[in-house]
């Protein structure tokens, strides 16, 4: 089950010798393997086609509309950070400061060592003691912890490296960037999120409710379900759910639209980890087409059985996002990516 529907011109306009109209990348993914979900390219913050291909819903039979919303996992780190750097601002956070002074309650070994830039590159060397706990205690993930209690419990420990000499990318990291947020704004996560930058950004689809969103599953035949539970103190790191639209609403606004001042920007697309490539809540890639080298924003994101990527290159002349709900591996996601531009990594 599959659709097509351009919008304005064709994929070619985007992608020159490697058309999508003219070479159907998208078709011969979904035919090579049990793909269901949504793919989207645009053109200098404007669409210029989307395919959407099998079923949001399996047992119900709804298909993938383009107005389907999906989990995009760690793509919800970029959202974060986004929010962070708006109160970096405003005065309210200072990237460089201490978690023992944005949280003067904590008084873990990293209090005085760990900064939010090592939270947001996830560099911290706070040990991640949730997941002990969840194999430990399975119902440890459904117990009705606050923000605090939830650092208090899971991202307390000694360090296990010096911040900012490893990467170790780890949930709880998020964790407390939650309670930093909270403290600077005094309002919840979320709601700080939705005033801040969801809002402003006019994000209406972007939210942590799954309701009407696409079902994950692990296997299509038989269809079985793959979905991750998130307690209101796991979602920054993963608990998003978006569209393709406002997805590349963000990207835009916040690359090339001005959302963000220039030293935020800056901030935000700095390699911080050179080993992963990472900067602060995503990663940036250079990928080369047809001999040029070109510079994406490359966000990522896995929980339960989705896949989500929005590669947007950071001049503003192209985006590809693909959204899945069907459990693929995130290289294959890549690289289905890599083929959609008609780019590669270089050697």
């Amino acid at each position: 089950m599959k659709r097509r529907h351009f919008l304005c011109g064709s994929a070619a306009t985007l992608l020159g010798a490697s058309a999508f109209a003219n070479n159907p990348v998208a078709e011969a993914f979904a035919a090579r393997q049990p793909f269901y979900g949504l793919v989207m390219l645009a053109r200098r913050g404007m669409p210029v086609s989307v395919q959407t291909f099998g079923l949001s819903n399996i047992e119900d039979g709804t298909p993938v509309r383009e107005d389907t919303r999906f989990a995009v996992g760690s793509i919800s780190k970029w959202l974060t950070t986004t929010t962070v750097l708006k109160l970096v601002e405003s005065g309210k956070l200072d990237l460089d400061v201490t978690i023992g002074k944005l949280l003067p309650w904590y008084r873990a070994d990293g209090a005085d060592k760990v900064t939010l830039r090592h939270l947001l590159s996830n560099a911290s060397g706070i040990p991640n003691q949730f997941t002990p706990a969840l194999k430990a205690d399975p119902e440890v993930r459904f117990l009705p912890l606050t923000t605090r209690q939830a650092i208090d419990r899971f991202c307390s420990g000694e360090l296990i490296f010096p911040p900012g000499s490893r990467f170790d990318y780890v949930s709880t990291n998020w964790y407390i960037v939650i309670g930093i947020i909270e403290a600077a704004t005094g309002m919840p996560y979320q709601q700080a999120m939705r005033a801040i930058t969801l809002d402003p950004l006019n994000l209406s689809a972007t939210s942590t409710d799954r309701a009407g969103a696409a079902e994950a599953y692990a296997t299509i035949q038989p269809p079985a379900r793959k979905v991750d539970a998130h307690q209101h103190y796991m979602v920054a790191s993963g608990g998003y759910y978006s569209s393709a639209t406002d997805l590349l609403n963000a990207a835009r606004a916040v690359f090339n639209g001005g959302f963000l001042s220039p030293q935020s920007l800056q901030a935000m697309t700095h390699i911080e980890v050179p080993s992963e490539n990472y900067t602060l809540g995503g990663r940036v890639k250079t990928l080369e087409r047809n001999g040029q080298r070109h510079t994406y924003a490359w966000e990522t994101g896995r929980t339960g059985g989705y896949r989500a990527v929005l590669g947007h290159r950071l001049d503003g002349e192209e985006t590809v996002i693909i959204l899945n709900n069907t459990d693929l591996s995130q290289k294959t996601m890549d690289e289905f990516a890599y083929d959609l531009l008609g780019a590669t990594l270089p050697k």
